[in-house]
């Protein structure tokens, strides 16, 4: 029997945590949640870490979280459908387990990711797929179970039009940068990407926040006033 999408993300987790000598960082990131996060990266003065609202859960409104492996195409009307898809099956081959694939489209014409791709991603082990673009074979990678976060869905495919150009490098969606390494969070609210310097530092910060939003939870439940549980937390 096939292994499950948690299964296969329980897999590529533990290769990620070899891989880095127990420096990543994702099992903890995973239970997060972005509107944490973002608060504990605007207090420390941190700018430009949001991803475009238009970037949305498409397929299945999962929590993602890993290492970035970014890549970056464009339009390429020259190219023929063998070149495309030489190029992009390249891409696949090379996408690391335990790592967000992200990908910086250039595009607003065709789905950068569907039924096929999601699969191959899913059973190398990579928890999801944030794509400054669009997605196909929704009901597909739906039932899969693989995430997909994207602007829009659209039939139409990369075939002769679309070039897979470079693999973890630095890109730029919306205002963030993203580069290998940084660590991205993506939920139903939206996604938040961590520089990789930073990353446990913001972690660690956010466990303490949402410890800290428990007291005032449990405040607020047993009657204590907005205002000062305000006061007595300092947040709220």
């Amino acid at each position: 029997m096939p292994k499950k999408a948690s299964a296969l993300a329980n897999e590529a987790a533990a290769a990620v945590e070899k891989d880095l000598g127990g420096g990543n960082v994702t099992p903890r990131l995973q239970r997060l949640y972005t509107g944490v996060v973002h608060d504990v990266m605007r207090d420390l003065g941190l700018r430009d870490f949001t991803l475009p609202h238009t970037i949305r859960p498409f397929t299945v409104a999962k929590t993602v979280a890993g290492p970035v492996f970014t890549l970056s195409g464009r339009v390429n009307k020259k190219a023929d459908a063998h070149a495309t898809l030489l190029a992009w099956t390249g891409f696949l081959s090379k996408a690391k387990a335990g790592h967000v694939v992200v990908i910086q489209a250039n595009d607003d014409e065709v789905a950068h990711m569907g039924e096929l791709s999601g699969e191959t991603l899913m059973r190398k082990g990579v928890p999801g797929v944030i794509v400054d673009g669009g997605t196909r074979d929704v009901e597909f990678l739906m039932e899969m179970g693989f995430p997909v976060y994207a602007r829009y869905a659209t039939p139409r495919d990369v075939v002769g039009y679309w070039m897979a150009e470079a693999i973890d490098i630095p890109v730029k969606i919306g205002p963030v940068g993203i580069s290998p390494g940084d660590y991205v969070l993506a939920d139903r609210d939206g996604i938040v990407v961590l520089p990789a310097a930073r990353a446990l530092e913001i972690v660690k910060k956010a466990e303490a926040a949402m410890s800290a939003e428990s007291a005032i939870r449990k405040g607020i439940l047993s009657g204590m006033d907005p205002q000062e549980a305000y006061l007595k937390y300092g947040k709220f």
